[in-house]
């Protein structure tokens, strides 16, 4: 299997950046880490591994591009105002735009782009995809939570709303942006014991009421975890059942 760690100087995030590739060929898959995670974290918890996703890997269906984060200066600062961490998060937005993305063209010119995470890496695919539709094909968020206000208190500003699916999605109008979400095959998955479920839930509706499909999938239990997790990328990551 191919494999190579790439780590630049970011322009946008004024800081190194590192990322591990998986594979040659194929749709590319955005990785992005939970929390505590980074670019190894899918390595570490062996998920480019035959019984999670090698053989898509190895048959040249998908290449993974492992993700680090900022949230050290972002979302989990300490004493960062919100709208000083959303302004970082736009910066990171930027960084994936502008530079992974033709990184990863660099490497493979497969149009389909595919945005995973798990947790809080579930918040940032989706975030990315839906700021992005044009870029992003597949969105899927497994044990996500999509309303970022639950990180500021509920305080927002134009930086927290720009970071924000649950707000900017509710007030999307514009026709050309709306038609790509509806392009876009977005995929939530969660369990019904988990916290974020009520989220989940209410984050679909409002995406069905702006006539945007997509697919909740909510398993039983709480399914927060990583033997779940694995079993959902397997599921999934080939587009809803």
């Amino acid at each position: 299997m191919k494999h190579e760690i790439h780590r630049w100087a970011s322009p946008a995030l004024q800081r190194e950046m590192t990322l591990q590739v998986w594979g040659h060929a194929g749709a590319r898959v955005f990785v992005f880490p939970t929390t505590m995670g980074s670019h190894r974290e899918w390595s570490d918890r062996h998920m480019h591994r035959r019984s999670v996703l090698g053989e898509h890997i190895d048959q040249g269906w998908l290449q993974l591009f492992c993700l680090d984060h900022v949230h050290d200066d972002s979302w989990y600062s300490d004493t960062l105002h919100p709208g000083a961490k959303a302004w970082r998060h736009l910066q990171y937005d930027r960084y994936l735009r502008d530079e992974v993305v033709p990184f990863s063209h660099s490497l493979n010119d497969n149009p389909y782009l595919i945005a995973v995470g798990a947790s809080f890496g579930a918040y940032h695919a989706t975030c990315f995809a839906f700021r992005n539709p044009h870029l992003v094909n597949r969105v899927i968020g497994l044990s996500g939570m999509y309303d970022i206000k639950k990180m500021t208190g509920d305080y927002s500003d134009g930086n927290v709303y720009a970071c924000n699916p649950f707000d900017f999605m509710r007030h999307e109008r514009d026709a050309e942006r709306l038609a790509a979400f509806r392009r876009q095959d977005i995929i939530l998955v969660v369990g019904r014991d988990d916290p974020s479920y009520e989220n989940n839930r209410a984050f679909s509706a409002l995406l069905w009421e702006q006539g945007i499909g997509n697919a909740l999938r909510v398993w039983d239990g709480w399914a927060h975890d990583w033997p779940y997790w694995e079993r959902m990328i397997r599921m999934y990551i080939g587009g809803h059942d």
